[in-house]
């Protein structure tokens, strides 16, 4: 496997992403297309180019939504439970002034790191993207959604 970092660290769901979204692409274009050379049923397969992208519209968000969501409680404990054992104070008394996204690239700094970087964060507003870069022992996490 791969040594997880800030450039590789994105995670894809192969037959997700590259079959069934770009299959109703396809299908969504190819009514469109159809509606246009058989304007007698134009109705018809634009009713089915409209079907095919509520489909692909309402997967990816309720894929987005279930998955992330747990995803986002699971990071969250996480976070609170590594930071009471690396430090022996609740995340909790500080972490209304972090965001979701600043939580979720602290996961990423190595115990050494991540006490500091939560203060470091607070003080200075460090959005994620800043945060990753001040990451210097980089902690995978091959089980993400």
């Amino acid at each position: 496997m791969e040594t997880q970092n800030k450039t590789n660290h994105i995670r894809f769901y192969y037959p997700h992403h590259f079959v069934f979204y770009p299959v109703v692409i396809v299908l969504t274009a190819v009514s469109a297309w159809l509606s246009f050379e058989h304007p007698d049923k134009r109705i018809e397969f634009l009713l089915l180019a409209a079907v095919f992208f509520i489909l692909g519209w309402l997967s990816f968000m309720l894929r987005q939504h279930y998955a992330l969501n747990n995803q986002n409680r699971i990071v969250r404990l996480e976070m609170r439970l590594r930071y009471y054992q690396l430090t022996g104070k609740k995340l909790e008394n500080i972490e209304n002034q972090l965001s979701f996204g600043q939580l979720a690239a602290l996961r990423f700094a190595s115990n050494e790191e991540l006490e500091g970087l939560v203060q470091r964060s607070i003080a200075e507003d460090l959005n994620p993207a800043q945060i990753k870069d001040a990451i210097k022992n980089w902690v995978p996490d091959y089980m993400r959604v």
